[in-house]
């Protein structure tokens, strides 16, 4: 198996490219994250929580409407903007910033809450941890987290990232376990304690069309192909699905999972430094 090092830097993806199926198809982690986050006392009405690499709003979208004061973080103005149409829908109130996470010109010990969510492995990880422990308060959190779709031999994912690496050679992240041990490293050495991960699977329902679009505004596809082999690409998977997966909707396993660090009461003043 190909490791996490290199996996995450061999691609170059650009998701404004795809914004649009990005804001209809990728539906964002589940009510059960939210409500885990709630029962470990990390997610209370009130808190100021500031979503790394936010892209359309959807753990900035689930915090604003349980009550956070929330501001959303991303490089992609267009991803920014479709976050901002689907939190009207949603009656979310969400303030978004265009910056990278690893230099976000936000004060320090500003807020009680940094998430990052399906974005962790884009960052220049030492540097994000560093700058999420100097917004940080002190005792708040940082939460990592993925929801990924998990492969099992003969299954329809399994089939769908083959069908990705025909397309796009580049794209190395299939085959993954949904379990991220190197993000708890990254958040030690940083200066995190009291660090704990948790995870559950479930099933997401998407129909054949939205898994199309889902697949599409993925970084192997949308974010990295020309449109010409974008549409090659949607070809060929609506096609197999329909030959060989003609359950419509289906049931896709996913994996929730997330890495949380603790900021101590007096960090290191290398990290919290203005």
């Amino acid at each position: 198996m190909i490791s996490a090092e290199v996996r995450f830097k061999k691609l170059t993806a650009d998701f404004g490219k795809t914004a649009n199926d990005y804001g209809r198809h990728r539906a964002g982690f589940p009510d059960e994250f939210f409500e885990r986050l709630k029962t470990l006392g990390i997610l209370r009405a009130g808190i100021r929580a500031l979503d790394l690499g936010t892209g359309t709003g959807t753990i900035a979208r689930g915090l604003a409407t349980r009550g956070c004061e929330v501001t959303g973080l991303d490089r992609s103005a267009p991803l920014m903007e479709q976050a901002a149409e689907l939190d009207r829908g949603a009656g979310a109130v969400v303030k978004y910033v265009n910056a990278a996470a690893e230099e976000t010109g936000l004060a320090a010990a500003e807020f009680d809450l940094v998430t990052a969510g399906q974005c962790w492995h884009w960052f220049d990880r030492p540097r994000a941890a560093a700058e999420a422990l100097r917004v940080l308060k002190p005792e708040g959190r940082l939460v990592i987290a993925h929801f990924d779709w998990i492969v099992l031999p003969g299954n329809m994912t399994e089939a769908t990232e083959k069908l990705i690496e025909k397309h796009n050679p580049k794209w190395k992240f299939g085959g993954g376990l949904g379990i991220y041990p190197l993000w708890l490293r990254d958040m030690a050495v940083a200066g995190f304690v009291n660090i704990e991960t948790f995870s559950f699977d479930l099933d997401a329902i998407y129909t054949h069309e939205a898994w199309r679009g889902r697949i599409r505004a993925s970084a192997g596809v949308g974010a990295s192909l020309e449109p010409d082999r974008v549409a090659a690409f949607d070809d060929e998977l609506r096609a197999m699905l329909a030959k060989r997966y003609p359950e419509d909707p289906m049931r896709v396993m996913h994996r929730v999972f997330a890495a949380i660090g603790v900021v101590p009461m007096i960090a290191s003043t290398k990290f919290r430094a203005t």
